[in-house]
């Protein structure tokens, strides 16, 4: 039984093949170089890449506002990193827009590196750590219906599909759309082989919550 006494937030998250840390200003070149070169793959699947591409002082500025939100508990901003942190994977989120005891998993992956199973990866990773480092009550995964390759993953995690919000997201072009409502609790994911995944998870400070 896992202890429902949260003792994180996670600053790093290290899986088998990637880094995954709370995104610093430093970050903004890289960011911008994954970012810009994956438009029009990312445009058709996330909101924000319709602004894009934003200027470097534009990404920097976002990177402290993620910092700072992450530093005072309001959400949890992860860049995704190769494992020697050279090069930006992709972005993802252990959020907390559903409630303090809810994560809402986001994610989204560079160009280059698609089809590479990094996004089931950070899923997985992110689970554990909402879990067992925040000890979340519940874990939702919020998918487009048009997204198929997404909805894959939250099918193949052993996610619970809870049904469908009929247009409450807006496309690229401003379009209303569909978004299916996945989750996970922490009865289910105690029962499901996760817990036993290879992870280290580590504080501000660089010590071990796993």
């Amino acid at each position: 039984m896992l202890s429902a006494e949260a003792r994180g937030p996670a600053y790093r998250i290290v899986s088998e093949r990637l880094v995954i840390r709370c995104w610093e200003p430093r970050d903004a070149a890289s960011l911008k170089l994954a970012v810009d070169g994956s438009l029009s793959h990312l445009r058709p699947w996330v909101p924000w890449a319709a602004s894009e591409p934003t200027p470097i002082d534009q990404k920097v500025a976002w990177l402290r506002k993620c910092r700072g939100e992450f530093d005072l508990g309001l959400d949890y901003y992860y860049g995704i990193f190769s494992q020697d942190e050279s090069e930006v994977i992709g972005g993802a989120g252990l959020h907390l827009r559903q409630g303090l005891n809810v994560r809402e998993i986001g994610y989204w992956v560079a160009s280059p590196h698609c089809r590479q199973g990094y996004a089931t990866e950070v899923t997985r990773a992110l689970l554990r750590v909402g879990f067992e480092v925040d000890a979340a009550s519940r874990i939702e995964l919020r998918v487009w219906t048009e997204n198929r390759h997404s909805r894959r993953i939250p099918e193949a995690l052993g996610f619970v599909r809870e049904g469908t919000l009929r247009g409450i997201s807006r496309d690229a072009d401003g379009r209303p759309c569909d978004v299916n409502v996945f989750a996970l609790l922490r009865d289910d994911y105690e029962c499901g082989p996760i817990p036993d995944l290879p992870l280290r998870a580590l504080d501000v400070s660089g010590h071990d919550l796993l």
